[in-house]
């Protein structure tokens, strides 16, 4: 009996210490690549006061980046062009010229800008920019701006999404 005691705690105890680990990817011809943190951001914006919107117009700016690494210039295939500049494109939930919000606020959008203030449109290329080898960041700042609908406080979200274009 001790034996099977102990040959059931054995069993019980093996079978414990299984796990899994998923992974994916992909690789890619391009000039770049997107820092694995820079991919899927939730960018937390402030709470912001009526009095502000009305008065400002908007909110305060809040930074985000999208961090590039692994950058070169040359191309896998030798007989294509060196890669030399490239384009990033944000599109989501249009209103307007700005990126809309969903949720139980209105009367608000979202605005991006580059570090240059280039004003992001959704689904417009932002202007081309030159490919530097190595790693960088590309830093924009997100504003909550009145759109000239009635305002409602509440809850709001948004999705925006982007990619890169090289050439």
């Amino acid at each position: 009996m001790c034996a099977l005691l102990g040959f059931s705690s054995q069993a019980i105890s093996a079978s414990q210490g299984w796990g899994r680990v998923n992974m994916q990817g992909a690789i890619l011809d391009t000039a770049c690549a997107i820092a694995t943190e820079s991919r899927e951001q939730t960018i937390n914006m402030e709470m912001v006061p009526f009095a502000d919107i009305i008065r400002d117009g908007q909110g305060q700016a809040v930074p985000f980046s999208i961090e590039l690494v692994n950058c070169v210039l040359e191309r896998a295939d030798k007989t294509l062009p060196d890669w030399k500049q490239f384009q990033v494109t944000f599109d989501g939930f249009a209103d307007g010229e700005l990126f809309g919000v969903k949720g139980e606020a209105s009367g608000i959008a979202l605005r991006i800008t580059d570090a240059a203030g280039n004003i992001a449109r959704p689904g417009a290329p932002m202007p081309p920019m030159n490919i530097i080898p190595g790693s960088y960041r590309l830093n924009y700042a997100m504003t909550l701006i009145g759109n000239n609908q009635p305002l409602k406080a509440g809850d709001y979200f948004s999705a925006v999404r982007f990619k890169m274009d090289y050439y």
